[in-house]
């Protein structure tokens, strides 16, 4: 029932009343009742109109959401593309590793089956040991001929890596210089880096830019194995050539 009629039906008893048809005390008492019936009308009216109000606050509210969410899920998009595009150059990068380590392999299987080298790949870096008696006699640091045969296939396998530089590392065993060599290389530390520097000259002279070379000397402190014995001394001097990236080097 709507207002207008509740006013309509208090005009009506008024008329009543005008007319005699009830007496004073019931028409009054009926505009009361009557008029409490609008009022509660009008506080219902008031709830619904708030509840309206919460309610368009609420979707308001919720729109938002929605679109924060939308946003999110975008951006969740875009990181999983970006993530996959990284896996994908990353899984282009190991093969590329993989096919150099195959071809490094092939180029320099002979030595590898005479045992006078390795190759060995890590964490994307390729690394040839080389034996230290292949490239030196005791405590000197000057390129045997056997040596120089070799070092010379390895510099001609690595040329083609121009996007790398080339890492060259000298390594001793523990034992100290002694005798007359003391005057040259007073500890293995001296030792080690002439080792080093004496391959990348090799290299450099034999057409590998000077910019990729880099020489280091690591005397004792890089073990691949126990001092305690002659077989893990051995094992220890050696030289490293490892390709590493440009950036590196900076």
């Amino acid at each position: 029932m709507s207002i207008g009629r509740h006013v309509s039906s208090a005009a009506l008893v008024t008329l009543c009343a005008a007319a005699g048809c009830v007496s004073q005390g019931e028409f009054d008492k009926l505009q009361s009742e009557k008029n409490q019936e609008i009022s509660s009308l009008q506080s219902s009216r008031s709830g619904l109109e708030q509840q309206v109000g919460n309610l368009e606050n609420q979707r308001a509210s919720l729109e938002k959401q929605k679109d924060s969410l939308t946003k999110e899920k975008d951006s969740l998009t875009q990181q999983v593309a970006e993530l996959e595009a990284q896996r994908a150059r990353l899984q282009a990068s190991e093969k590329q590793v993989e096919a150099r380590y195959d071809k490094l392999r092939a180029d320099l299987s002979d030595e590898v089956k005479k045992g006078q080298l390795q190759i060995r790949e890590l964490e994307g870096k390729l690394t040839v040991d080389v034996a230290e008696q292949l490239f030196f006699d005791s405590g000197r640091a000057t390129l045997k001929d056997t040596g120089k045969q070799v070092l010379q296939k390895v510099a001609d396998s690595l040329k083609s890596y121009e996007d790398k530089a080339i890492r060259i590392v000298g390594h001793t065993d523990n034992v100290p210089i002694s005798g007359g060599l003391q005057k040259v290389f007073p500890s293995n530390w001296e030792l080690s880096a002439a080792r080093a520097t004496t391959v990348v000259r090799f290299l450099q002279d034999n057409g590998i830019p000077p910019e990729r070379l880099v020489a280091t000397g690591r005397a004792e402190y890089a073990p691949v194995a126990p001092n305690d014995s002659a077989e893990g001394r051995q094992k220890n001097r050696r030289i490293e050539i490892t390709l590493i990236d440009k950036g590196l080097v900076q």
